[in-house]
């Protein structure tokens, strides 16, 4: 079975139509009724709504018993806003599908046609639409939801698109593909004072600019290595936008990762202990919490496998260049009860890179997205 000219175009429609509405994580209530009347039209034997959010699934179920094999794509939007001058552009200010999760779910939708027409011979596809995957809340969110046990999976699969990468390539390999992460935000307090009276106050300028700079030595080496450590200031904040005011509190954010799960805590701890000395010695108080936090993201050896094989017989050309990522991906969390495993597609050498205000997913990934899967689901299944 392939997909018809008709049904590639209608998947661009609606890849351009989502694109257009994009919702951040944990605000997916209109992207994800979009994928309801989506699935209308190619109706499941069941589907979950409300995973963890606004998630998701549809069920398509063979005759036979066998294994549950899911594949995973993502709702959410990031909250930037898009520069691109494409006909079909964001028309939400300030937000903007600038990772390509819009041609993640065209890539599930048509795999929805396939499996409408041709359910698996035996076992379930499970197609999850995951709610919050850009902030890392959604996967455990799903996997936490009562109605997940009536889904859990034996196998689970999923793609990112990967700038950089020839177009239709796939990066694959076993073992750790995305790095694990976690936002630590900082705080600085001192007491503020009149601007020309500064010695009358305690100023959180020296910590901070002694602790961005500290912080961001905490890193070391490459994704390769397997003590591989980054941390990285995303934002700084101090005092009120004024003259006449000198400073006494501040925030700091810093994004902190390593190649796997059990070197974070070593990470968090030095971050911590840099944090306790330098506002000891500057006079000021200090409290810190953690947001965003990802798992590292592993690929299991015979989930790859099976990947590796449906791209050989697909003829797609595969290798491990760029891998493991240095970004992040909440995917991970699923390989801790199934079999697990991501593949990198190939948007191109020169194309934008994910997150640029300008970048626009590939249309000419759909098909092959759908192939994959496809393929995939066959080779399990039936």
């Amino acid at each position: 079975m392939t997909l018809t000219n008709a049904d590639i175009a209608e998947l661009i429609h609606l890849r351009r139509d989502l694109h257009r509405f994009p919702e951040i994580s944990g605000e997916e209530e209109e992207t994800a009724a979009r994928i309801c009347a989506m699935l209308a039209a190619h109706p499941p034997d069941q589907t979950v709504t409300g995973l963890g959010g606004h998630g998701v699934a549809a069920c398509y179920i063979g005759k036979d018993d066998g294994p549950t094999v899911l594949f995973r794509c993502e709702l959410d939007a990031l909250p930037i806003l898009e520069t691109s001058d494409i006909a079909h552009h964001s028309t939400i200010p300030g937000k903007g599908h600038l990772c390509g999760h819009d041609g993640h779910m065209a890539i599930m939708a048509g795999l929805a046609r396939m499996l409408s027409r041709q359910r698996p011979a035996r076992g379930r596809v499970v197609l999850l639409f995951q709610p919050a995957e850009e902030n890392g809340a959604g996967a455990e969110a799903v996997i936490a939801a009562p109605q997940f046990e009536t889904i859990s999976p034996d196998f689970a699969f999923s793609l990112h698109n990967r700038p950089g990468l020839p177009l239709g390539h796939v990066g694959l390999k076993s073992g750790p593909v995305n790095c694990a992460s976690r936002g630590m935000r900082i705080s600085l307090s001192g007491k503020s004072s009149h601007a020309s009276e500064p010695e009358n106050g305690v100023s959180p300028v020296a910590a901070l600019c002694g602790l961005m700079p500290a912080l961001t030595a905490l890193s070391h080496g490459t994704p390769a290595d397997k003590d591989f450590t980054l941390a990285t200031v995303t934002h700084a904040q101090m005092g009120a936008p004024a003259f006449g005011i000198a400073p006494g509190e501040a925030t700091l954010f810093v994004t902190l990762r390593t190649l796997v799960d059990d070197q974070m805590q070593a990470l968090c701890h030095s971050a911590e202990t840099l944090l306790a000395d330098t506002a000891k010695s500057c006079g000021l108080r200090a409290s810190h919490s953690y947001e965003d936090v990802f798992l590292h993201c592993e690929n299991d050896t015979e989930a790859t496998a099976i990947i590796a094989n449906a791209l050989d017989a697909l003829g797609i050309t595969q290798d491990e260049r760029g891998l493991p990522m240095r970004a992040s991906e909440d995917f991970g969390r699923f390989g801790h009860a199934a079999k697990s495993a991501m593949l990198f597609l190939g948007a191109g050498t020169d194309h934008a890179a994910l997150h640029n205000p300008d970048y626009d997913f590939p249309d000419d990934l759909i098909p092959q997205g759908v192939r994959i899967f496809e393929r995939i689901a066959r080779d399990l299944l039936g």
